[in-house]
């Protein structure tokens, strides 16, 4: 019997020691294949400036950019940027394509449930793009809740949200491109653009005479992360404390400056 129960206690064990085992193993499974690979792969739009774009010599620049590629720097890796369009970074994060999502992605319950945060790096908010006669006699955002008022947002974004939530009544188009709606905004297609207030700004910056005119103040703040797959607490704690040093040592006050408030860049795009 004292042998029996010897057995069953060494299977026990032996079992419970191969679980651990296996769960360390598999505890951090994206920064596995990350270090063992030398690659991070980071998804993007690469059409939200001042997040993301192409300059003219189709370099892909901006404040995410940088982030990215000091992350890719402190893991001694290379950065390898992914692009796709915004409504398929989730995606490709649950589907392996990308080991993170860093595109102007605002921290959301929604969102949390399908991946993982870290962050916020950043803060943004929303705003509404629309001509400077409308901006000069409109109040508030209400006013645009019309079902004769036409309004660009940018496909499975926090923006396109905003609408539907707020202004249902409004002829909503969802656009696959930050571009696409501005085009759509100077040539009368549509009425107003919602999208984040940096955005926005650029985009009034870039076509001067067009006569934009932005909604003040703007109508939320909203945190933006890192997005990363589930179920990997070890990868996401890397993450965290680099943000962490990002911060202390002064990094991502320069990105936030150089991008956010020096506007010098814009000569260089397309």
């Amino acid at each position: 019997m004292r042998a029996f129960t010897r057995r069953v206690v060494n299977t026990f064990l032996m079992t419970c020691l191969l679980l651990v085992a296996g769960a360390a193993h598999a505890a951090s499974p994206v920064l596995d294949r990350v270090v063992e690979q030398g690659v991070l792969r980071v998804g993007m739009s690469v059409d939200q400036p001042p997040f993301n774009m192409r300059n003219r010599k189709k370099e892909i620049v901006g404040f995410d950019v940088d982030l990215a590629r000091a992350l890719a720097t402190a893991m001694q890796v290379k950065l390898e940027i992914v692009e796709m369009p915004f409504g398929e970074l989730l995606d490709a994060l649950q589907a392996g394509r990308a080991d993170m999502a860093i595109s102007g992605l605002t921290i959301t319950p929604e969102r949390t449930r399908r991946v993982s945060f870290v962050g916020p790096y950043t803060l943004s908010g929303k705003s509404i793009l629309t001509t400077a006669r409308i901006a000069q006699v409109v109040q508030s955002a209400e006013e645009f809740n019309d079902d004769q008022v036409r309004i660009v947002a940018l496909e499975k974004s926090t923006s396109e949200r905003f609408v539907q939530r707020r202004l249902p009544e409004a002829f909503l188009h969802s656009i696959a491109n930050y571009n696409e709606g501005i085009q759509m905004l100077v040539t009368g297609e549509v009425d107003a653009m919602v999208a984040d207030l940096h955005i926005l700004k650029l985009a009034k910056l870039r076509y001067p005479d067009a006569g934009l005119g932005i909604l003040e103040p703007q109508l939320s703040v909203e945190p933006l992360g890192i997005a990363i797959p589930g179920g990997d607490p070890q990868f996401e704690n890397l993450l965290r404390n680099y943000l962490l040093a990002f911060e202390q040592a002064g990094l991502l006050p320069r990105l936030r400056a150089a991008w956010f408030e020096n506007n010098s860049w814009i000569a260089t795009l397309p």
